[in-house]
Formats: structure tokens, C-alpha cells, sequence
């Protein structure tokens, strides 16, 4: 599939070379890549399966297959030494994971027990021969993919490749096309979007077909390039595992490449056409306006967080109010409690000395925090990564009846800062703890908030993850922020107020 005269780039320096890893982690990194192999085997099997069902079902001829391999390039999310929870680059926390850590984790590597990523030599590996990764979306290690068409029934052609330039954008008309289905222009009484791509379906029987998608911007957290006939005009200014390091704009570097007869973009040609190099930065720019890439923003710890961004968020306000057995609620739909002081309350009617369940909890094992009952006591788990967890809890059982059990939060202030972490028992404290350093961006992607139980994976692991839920009765949770409660209960009267503050 590559032609032979295709030549190998060069390994960005930024990305340290085999050799360059110290000998106690190259045991974690092949370990890395053994987990990889093993889920892409694993996938590829179910995929597998899915067309044996088809030819099970004798519809695999009529069928079109569009089978794109790989997800705009390797992840080059994991850092240079991998990471056994991938959220700590996410929260740009890598600092927390030693070499040591890793290596005393190999054997988890893989399991229920890490949200793993292989280390960014082997995204760079995986890219070959291109430049780069993921999220670099200027070069082809960001974009370029395989793709596999199947379609006996409607085309002839078999076992052939396809040189013709295309991007995700056209698959949508492709499949119309074959299906002999018109793009719709109104859905629902609301006028439709063109589509932004052109149909492949020329090229099937064709292989001599001129390509029909001529030009293609590319932008992804400002790495940005543009296609046209032929040539590419590329820029990258970030690199995917260092998100808080912003470049400068005006000190992006483009550089130019004839993919024609340069099919890896290895030699840079912008000293030698620079006026072509001008005019496809000047396509890349009405390109980007045509499609609302502009105007260009390299935030990205920022984004994460609405009200720096300036993003609209689904719940606003200073408190919320669950009720038991609500489950599966995501990290969206509940307020915002990271950097910045707050408290959790739990209504409960405990039913014996000795109950054991959850009150209510957000996140999981990779980050969140959790409020339970362990044999009668009141206990509160702050979860940071998977990485530390850390205990407040009151030294007497909780007795059978009704009460609020609360936990508090004051924070120190900033990005991911400390806070000093309060249980109370019906407005008195029963437990004081320190925690020093806490979550700045995101608990989880994939784990949520459950009242009266901890689904998916659990925060604690002081309890069962399938056997947590609490016997008792949560009549309400509420979640306050940046409020500063003297008596550290919620009386009818405040419950009131929040219920109505919105109708």
C-alpha cells in the first residue's frame, strides 16, 4: 500500500526515541503496546463477527462496507512514559504518576483496574511512515487513514487500491448516492445544511478516475493545514500531550509538501515555492471562514471549564437538588463542584446500627468523590486519579432514624488546589480531614452521579461494585456552592427556597 519510494520522516524531537527510554520503564511501555494489541485483536473480532452475520444472513453482497482504520491518527494522549489513568493528562496532572507508580502497576495494566494509554513513541510508531499524531491535525500522522470498500454487488472491481484524495466528509454522500436517496433539503419543516463533502462512488470501478475532492481544510486545537490538488500547506502549533503550552500564533512555522510525489509529507518545500506556500495559506483562510473554523482558539485547559471558556452550562446557580434513586447522571447535568467551596447533604433514614451503602457519589475509580455509610459510620472518599484517596469519617455508627449527613469543602483557591474536607452528623461535626491537592478539570468522561448507590466503577473501594446500594431510604441530596451554611443543615425552609428558586 505504500510505494516503494515512499520515504520514512523524521522522529519529531519532541518524542523520545527507543533507545532514549530509561531501561526500568521500556518493561511498562512494551506492556503498553501488549494491551493495545490485544484490544485491537479484540475489536477487530467483533467486527468480524458483524460480517459473518451478514454473510449468515446472505446480505453481505448487497451490503456496502466503508471500513476506516484508525481514528484520524494514534493518540498521542498518553505522555512520553504512558499513563495508567489517561484523565491525569486531561487535568494536565501528570506530575502525580512516578516512573516508580507505573512500573509497580504493570501488572494492572490492561485490567478493570487502569484507565490506561501507551506512551506517545508508540502513537508515533503506529503513524508510520507520516509525520506526528492525533490532534495534529496539520500533518498526515493526524489525518491520514486506511479505509477498506466492500460492495460485491456494486462494483467489480477487487483487490485494487484507490490514490484518490478523500475525507470523512464524503462518506455520508457516498452512501446516499448508493442507496439511490437524494440528500434531504428540509427534516422536520428545517432547511438542511449542504453537505460538505463529494460522493466516492466514481472511483469504484475507476482507479484512474480523477479525484473529484480537490480541497480540504484541517484544524484541530490549531494545528491546521489545507489540501488543494495535490499540494498541503501544514502548521502545527501544539503538541497533544502538553495542553497548557500555548505557542505563539505568529511564531507557527508552515511548511509545504507536493504529496504527489512526496506521499509521507518528508521534505518540506516551502523555501523553494513560496508563492504557492502563500496562496494555500490564503485558501486555508477562506476555507476557514466557509466552515466557521475561525476564529482560531488554542485553549484548551480553559475550555474544559465553562465559565472560563464562556460556554453556556446545562446547570447553573449555586444549588441543586437530587433525589434518591436518580442514577447516571452526567458530569454535566450536575453542578460544577471542582475549585470552589462546597457541601453535600444527604436526607436519609438509616435502617439498622450497622448499614453499609452509598448516599450518593460522582465519578469513580479514576476520580470523583463518594458519600457512605460503612458499617454505621458516616464517610466521606475524595478520590484523586486512582492515584490517592483520601477519608473523612465519623467514629460512631450513625443510629437507626432520620438524618442529614453532610460533607464540606473549603477550598484553598486556584486551579486543582487543596481544601480542608468536614463530615457532619445533623449539623455537627463529626471528622476533619486534609486533602492538598484536588481535581481541576473533569472526575471522569464515562462515570457518573447515583443517588443511594455507585454504578460503573466505584469511587471507594471500601465498598462492592455491585453490592453498594443503600438499604435505607435517600430522601434528597443537595449540593450547594460557595454557600457558607452556619448551622450545617438544610431546614424546610432553605429546601423550600432552592425547590422554588426555579419554575
Amino acid at each position: 500500500m505504500i510505494p516503494s519510494d515512499a520515504d520514512l520522516t523524521d522522529r519529531p524531537q519532541e518524542i523520545p526515541a527507543w533507545a532514549d527510554v530509561p531501561d526500568r520503564l521500556k518493561p511498562v511501555l512494551a506492556r503498553q503496546m501488549e494491551v493495545f494489541a490485544g484490544f485491537l485483536s479484540h475489536a477487530d473480532h467483533q467486527v468480524g463477527r458483524v460480517i459473518d452475520t451478514l454473510e449468515e444472513l446472505e446480505i453481505l453482497d448487497d451490503t456496502l462496507v466503508l471500513y476506516l482504520i484508525g481514528d484520524n491518527g494514534a493518540s498521542a494522549e498518553g505522555t512520553p512514559n504512558g499513563t495508567f489513568n489517561e484523565l491525569l493528562v486531561f487535568n494536565q496532572t501528570m506530575d502525580l504518576e512516578t516512573p516508580e507508580f507505573l512500573a509497580a502497576h504493570i501488572d494492572d495494566f490492561g485490567s478493570p483496574a487502569a484507565n490506561n494509554h501507551y506512551a506517545v513513541g508508540w502513537a508515533h510508531a503506529t503513524c508510520t511512515p507520516y509525520q506526528w499524531t492525533k490532534q495534529v491535525a496539520s500533518h498526515f500522522g493526524g489525518t491520514r487513514n486506511g479505509m477498506v470498500t466492500h460492495w460485491p454487488n456494486g462494483f467489480t472491481s477487487r483487490g485494487e487500491l484507490r490514490p484518490q484524495f478523500h475525507h470523512v466528509v464524503d462518506i455520508a454522500p457516498t452512501i446516499l448516492e448508493a442507496a439511490g436517496i437524494p440528500a434531504p433539503l428540509f427534516v422536520h419543516g428545517i432547511q438542511q445544511m449542504p453537505f460538505h463533502g463529494v460522493a466516492m462512488n466514481y472511483a469504484f470501478d475507476d482507479a484512474a478516475a480523477a479525484g473529484r475532492h480537490e480541497t480540504q481544510y484541517f484544524e484541530i486545537v490549531c494545528n491546521r493545514g489545507i489540501y488543494h490538488q495535490g499540494w498541503s500547506a501544514v502548521t502545527r502549533h501544539s503538541i497533544p500531550w502538553l495542553a497548557a503550552q500555548m505557542p505563539v500564533f505568529d511564531d507557527d512555522t508552515w511548511e509545504l509538501y507536493d504529496t504527489t510525489s512526496d506521499w509521507t509529507q518528508a521534505h518540506d518545500l516551502a523555501a523553494v515555492h513560496p508563492e504557492k506556500l502563500h496562496e494555500l495559506q490564503r485558501l486555508f483562510l477562506i476555507e476557514a471562514v466557509k466552515y466557521g473554523a475561525l476564529p482560531l482558539d488554542d485553549r484548551r485547559v480553559e475550555r474544559f471549564l465553562a465559565e472560563i471558556a464562556g460556554r453556556p452550562e446545562l446547570i447553573t446557580g449555586t444549588s441543586q437538588l437530587l433525589f434518591g434513586g436518580m442514577s447516571r447522571l452526567s458530569e454535566s447535568s450536575i453542578i460544577n463542584t471542582k475549585n470552589v467551596s462546597h457541601s453535600i447533604t444527604a436526607d436519609i433514614v438509616v435502617p439498622a446500627p450497622d448499614t453499609t451503602g452509598v448516599l450518593v457519589a460522582q465519578g469513580g475509580a479514576f476520580g470523583g468523590w463518594s458519600l457512605y455509610l460503612l458499617e454505621g459510620r458516616p464517610t466521606y472518599c475524595y478520590n484523586l486519579f486512582g492515584i490517592q484517596r483520601t477519608f473523612v469519617r465519623g467514629n460512631d455508627p450513625v443510629s437507626p432514624g432520620h438524618h442529614q449527613v453532610r460533607s464540606e469543602f473549603a477550598y484553598d483557591g486556584g486551579l486543582g488546589g487543596g481544601a480542608d474536607l468536614t463530615l457532619f452528623v445533623n449539623g455537627a461535626p463529626v471528622g476533619r480531614e486534609r486533602l492538598e491537592r484536588s481535581t481541576p478539570l473533569v472526575y471522569s468522561y464515562d462515570e457518573t452521579t447515583d443517588v443511594g448507590s455507585d454504578g460503573g466503577s466505584t469511587v471507594s473501594d471500601e465498598y462492592g461494585q455491585t453490592d453498594n446500594r443503600f438499604p435505607g431510604t435517600v430522601n434528597w441530596v443537595q449540593i450547594d456552592v460557595g454557600t457558607d451554611d452556619a448551622d450545617h443543615l438544610i431546614s424546610p425552609d432553605e429546601r423550600w427556597r432552592v425547590s422554588m428558586a426555579r419554575q
